[in-house]
């Protein structure tokens, strides 16, 4: 996964939309939907982490008791 996290979340988000647009097609054979459902599926938890850590960066500057 480290190499995985040199990708930016707006890189992540593109491809998968790019993923979903070529599963949504429905021209791929089934070895290669399957490539591409687990694609999609990494690339969606790189988007997930991204999201993560953004939120854990935003709570901890928030003011203590709010």
């Amino acid at each position: 996964m480290a190499t995985e996290k040199k990708i930016s979340y707006e890189g992540a988000r593109d491809e998968l939309a790019q993923v979903v647009q070529s599963l949504e097609s429905g021209g791929a054979t089934l070895e290669e939907s399957l490539k591409l459902w687990e694609r999609g599926e990494e690339l969606a938890k790189i988007c997930q982490e991204w999201l993560d850590g953004a939120r854990q960066k935003l709570d901890s500057a928030k003011p203590a008791g709010k």
